[in-house]
């Protein structure tokens, strides 16, 4: 009897273990769905769209890999435009980076009050959509322009500076508006993981031979945010590699001898004013391969965190 008795819940318990399963799933199948149209469709079609000829007037045409073998090997302008792309990334990832995860450590330490106005303050430069601006005007070319005001006043010099059409300066400014306006997501992402962290963890490595702030921070603090900073990577890397719409209205487009292009820029030019769609799905297929080439770097990275 006991043994019918345990059968029967066993039946109950696989049953209703399947129901809510299976309503889990129908709960999910509204952003699966939401998720496949938004971004997998698009990927597969940019990458079906890659190996065609394609104007939006006429038919797909079927080209195999021309389209890559005219970026890399006859357009001489998508050299350019890669090349100042891993200069705005290599530059400004890493460092967006690293600022980001620093300042929230060290506010990090401040009571509640002080924490929550410093965190406001480094993170409202994200929250102004066009921030910019004051950059343009700081650098414009004329008498008026905060910086050509500045450096007139104090006699150092004659008369003023066109900054943003000179190639020389361009992408430096570009460079320190991006860093300027890095404070995003990923800071509050490390302000948040390191709270998270419990203090419990401290206290044992402590007793396990820990003695500095360095020690708790490789073995500790890193290990226990290691997917919150992948989080964060990932987001300054994207942010790095999406630069188009500041350099534009800050500089035009194309900019001075092309000083300051990105590929997000030449991409948007190849598809909405040439219609090329296929040649612009392929450069942002290799645009992807150069975010996915770098995540996966700095999750090598990450992984190394406390050994």
């Amino acid at each position: 009897m006991s043994s019918q008795s345990t059968t029967i819940k066993r039946k109950k318990s696989k049953s209703s273990f399947g129901g809510s399963e299976f309503s889990m799933f129908a709960l999910a199948i509204p952003f699966l769905l939401f998720f496949f149209v938004v971004t997998i469709l698009p990927i597969i079609t940019s990458l079906a769209l890659s190996f065609c000829s394609y104007d939006m007037l006429n038919a797909p045409k079927w080209v195999g890999l021309d389209n890559f073998l005219r970026m890399f090997v006859t357009d001489d302008m998508f050299g350019t435009v890669a090349i100042n792309t891993l200069v705005l990334a290599i530059i400004t990832a890493p460092i967006g980076f690293l600022l980001s995860f620093v300042l929230a450590w060290f506010i990090n330490e401040f009571n509640p009050v002080v924490r929550s106005f410093l965190s406001f303050l480094f993170y409202a430069p994200a929250l102004v959509g066009n921030g910019f601006f004051i950059w343009q005007t700081a650098f414009s070319g004329d008498a008026y322009g905060y910086v050509n005001s500045l450096l007139l006043s104090v006699g150092l010099l004659n008369e003023p500076v066109q900054w943003l059409k000179n190639p020389d300066y361009i992408m430096p400014i570009i460079i320190g508006l991006t860093l300027w306006s890095s404070m995003g997501i990923s800071f509050l992402a490390d302000i948040a993981g390191l709270q998270s962290i419990n203090v419990s963890m401290f206290e044992a490595g402590a007793i396990d031979g820990i003695r500095n702030r360095w020690q708790e921070l490789w073995y500790i603090t890193l290990p226990s945010m290691k997917h919150i900073l992948l989080f964060g990577a990932v987001m300054q890397i994207a942010s790095s590699f999406s630069i188009g719409t500041v350099i534009s209205t800050m500089c035009g487009y194309p900019t001075v001898n092309n000083s300051a292009d990105t590929i997000v820029l030449y991409l948007n030019d190849i598809a909405n004013t040439r219609m090329e769609m296929g040649y612009a799905a392929a450069i942002s297929i290799v645009l992807f391969l150069m975010m996915a080439i770098f995540r996966a770097v700095v999750g090598k990275l990450l992984s190394s965190t406390g050994k």
